[in-house]
């Protein structure tokens, strides 16, 4: 499929997949959801033998995303160190401590220090191909992560989509997806 094509095919499924979430979020606990996605980034973070002094990229969800209050208030219970985006003007990501209230930006770069990353999106098909909200902020940050740092695209139950997804170049798979019912990877 040539970039034409592919951006075209992901403006429509964007509109789709926005759709049905709207249609997701009306059923769902999000107080609920928000403390079993916690309990899955936990268990990760004990698997893989994270804790104390690493570091985990996260987001902040907004309202439509599957919640992720207490994944970051659990992660910092640990010791670990959450940063979360700030989105710059040219839509590319710049880094902040999720315990800073004064949201100094570490730099884009920051990254790089996350085990794990914690990413947004509205879909994700079974080859690690993420469809986010087209404005290519992930596609850029994430190759400024360690090679070593698994991605997981935290979706609501459900969005994990059933055929390839169209990709460009510079879209960055990704390694898992985390629900509110569990993880897949991918």
């Amino acid at each position: 499929m040539d970039e034409t094509a592919a951006r075209s095919t992901k403006t429509s499924l964007r509109s789709d997949l926005l759709a049905a979430r709207r249609e997701i979020v009306a059923g769902r606990d999000r107080l609920a959801d928000d403390r079993a996605l916690a309990d899955h980034v936990l268990d990760v973070v004990r698997t893989r033998g994270l804790g104390e002094g690493d570091t985990i990229a996260a987001f902040e969800a907004m309202r439509s995303e599957p919640p992720t209050i207490a994944t970051i208030e659990a992660l910092v219970r640990h010791g670990i160190r959450v940063l979360v985006p700030i989105t710059l003007p040219d839509n590319d990501l710049d880094w902040c401590d999720a315990k800073d209230d004064r949201r100094m930006p570490l730099g884009p770069a920051a990254i790089s220090a996350a085990v794990l990353v914690l990413a947004p999106g509205l879909a994700v098909d079974s080859s690690g191909t993420r469809l986010g909200r087209g404005g290519g902020s992930y596609d850029r940050a994430l190759p400024r992560r360690r090679p070593d740092a698994p991605v997981l695209v935290v979706l609501h139950p459900g969005e994990i989509h059933p055929t390839a997804l169209p990709a460009d170049d510079h879209d960055e798979p990704v390694d898992g997806v985390l629900t509110a019912d569990g993880i897949t990877w991918l």
